[in-house]
């Protein structure tokens, strides 16, 4: 038999090993989470792509890694106050290159600091093509919006359960290698799971996406946070009614009741952004609009700014700089290609490639929402 001091100190480790397993496993209270908020500033950003990829993998794959063209459209974020950026991943960008992957998201990290800016990380994402492929990203198809933008897991991988162990790698390695990270500030992880993509790639999507995605998504949680990321973890409610319990579909339950913080979508007018905000407010936990402003959909930032600071709800847009995924294009583009001509307002984005702001009063207003404008007068005096 082991002596006593022995055992006594194995048993203390065995003890110490089932703590840290339960609580890797907890999601945050209610506490933890408003705690956590409160430590933040106010936060407003964008959806963020440099303007010389078309999608995700031309974002992150080594050959066209773009550190320089980063650089230079944060820095336009920066002087208008923002904050945050909301940046989609990619598990094949991953599998290709692991080790180089992590380099480079850390050296984006570093970028990000340099400005003032802490992102959200997106792990997965079930909008556009869902055959996305490594190596050499196709142009953009000319007049469309998100014309190249991929899914991540594509559908052959979704489908796939002996192809879930990957997956499980790349969640597990990259939020448990950025897991104390300060400057990240969350981690989304998973994009509107259940989108079907009815008005572009809907006929290629599978047939059991959805289920498949609510069998998944709840592992992905796991997952995540096995690794006992210090940073919140999250997954937007974006369609549909979640007014109240009972009217919750699987996936936004697996959502709301899994995130330790709550975000959501909403690229309608302000009557029912306001509506939304007030549906997650029972939830008692910190809220972030992770994705809105689609101008000739009523939703701008005159009118949705305002609402979003009043409430404390975070605010990130589609969309920073006009580039090769088009999104100033609407969403009808699919169905009414816009070649060789310009929509009368543009759909997202906020500066044009050369860094000139879409729109004065928009750039004015945002910086008088992140206190920009009042920095900038106080240096003036």
């Amino acid at each position: 038999m082991l002596p006593l001091t022995r055992r006594l100190a194995f048993i203390a480790l065995f003890s110490s090993l089932l703590t840290n397993v339960y609580a890797q496993r907890q999601r945050w209270t209610e506490k933890q989470a408003n705690e956590w908020y409160s430590r933040q500033p106010y936060l407003v950003g964008a959806n963020y792509v440099p303007a010389t990829a078309i999608n995700q993998l031309e974002m992150w794959q080594a050959d066209t890694f773009d550190p320089k063209r980063i650089d230079m459209e944060l820095g336009w974020a920066e002087q208008i106050g923002m904050n945050t950026m909301r940046v989609f991943l990619h598990d094949l960008a991953y599998k290709q290159d692991p080790e180089g992957f992590k380099r480079r998201l850390d050296q984006f990290l570093s970028i990000c600091a340099r400005h003032g800016i802490r992102p959200i990380l997106v792990i997965f994402d079930s909008v556009w093509d869902p055959f996305p492929a490594v190596g050499k990203q196709r142009d953009p198809r000319p007049g469309i919006h998100n014309s190249g933008w991929i899914q991540s897991p594509g559908a052959i991988a979704l489908q796939d359960p002996t192809e879930y162990p990957r997956l499980e790698r790349y969640v597990k390695d990259v939020i448990g290698a950025f897991a104390r990270d300060e400057r990240i500030l969350a981690w989304d992880l998973w994009n509107e799971p259940d989108n079907t993509n009815d008005g572009s790639y809907g006929a290629s999507e599978p047939k059991n996406k959805v289920e498949l995605v609510v069998k998944l998504l709840p592992q992905v949680f796991q997952w995540a946070r096995s690794a006992n990321p210090s940073q919140p973890l999250t997954s937007g409610v974006w369609k549909g009614d979640y007014s109240s319990d009972d009217k919750l579909d699987p996936m936004q339950r697996i959502q709301l009741e899994q995130s330790d913080i709550i975000t959501f979508h909403n690229y309608d007018n302000e009557v029912e952004f306001e509506r939304r905000i007030k549906w997650l407010q029972r939830y008692n936990r910190p809220i972030i609009c992770t994705e809105y402003m689609a101008r000739s959909n009523g939703s701008t930032f005159q009118k949705i700014l305002p609402i979003a600071k009043r409430y404390n709800v975070g605010a990130i847009n589609w969309g920073l700089v006009m580039g090769k995924t088009q999104t100033h294009l609407p969403w009808d583009s699919w169905q009414h290609p816009y070649v060789g001509r310009e929509p009368a307002v543009w759909f997202h984005e906020v500066f044009r490639t050369d860094g000139t702001p879409y729109s004065a009063e928009e750039v004015n207003l945002i910086r008088q929402i992140t206190g920009k404008a009042q920095t900038a007068e106080r240096r003036e005096r």
